[in-house]
């Protein structure tokens, strides 16, 4: 038995919609990057992932948020992947502390240096978020 969407709108629209809610500007700016190397890349990405895992049903977008990072945080060489999927968490409600604690709890089974690098990436999304929040509290 498929959990997958079944109503008529197409995977493309359904990826669309939930990168463009999931991941904002940075999503798009990643499917972007890829249009003039690898198009039909940039299209599986929004049809595959967004389009047809993360609209399954039985597990939510924050959740599926916290598993994402997680495995990222794990690899430990997908800092570019992470950052984007650090923005997502926090546009689905993850808290920072959250999300450093996901990272810290890497540390027990995907080892220091890979949770070392994932505390790394999320401090650069934190000072690029706060610096983006403070040059709009002086506008």
């Amino acid at each position: 038995m498929t959990h997958a969407p079944t109503h008529a709108e197409s995977r493309f629209d359904r990826g669309q919609r939930a990168l463009s809610r999931i991941d904002g500007k940075a999503g798009e700016k990643v499917v972007a990057s890829l249009a003039d190397i690898a198009p039909d890349f940039a299209r599986y990405v929004i049809e595959f992932p967004f389009g047809d895992i993360y609209c399954r049903p039985d597990l939510g977008l924050r959740d599926r948020e916290i598993a994402t990072i997680a495995a990222l945080t794990a690899l430990g060489n997908a800092a570019p992947q992470l950052k984007v999927h650090i923005e997502a968490g926090l546009n689905v409600g993850l808290s920072r502390d959250e999300i450093v604690e996901i990272m810290m709890q890497m540390a027990v089974y995907a080892g220091f240096p890979a949770a070392v690098n994932g505390l790394f990436a999320a401090k650069e999304v934190f000072a690029a978020q706060d610096g983006q929040q403070a040059s709009g509290d002086a506008t």
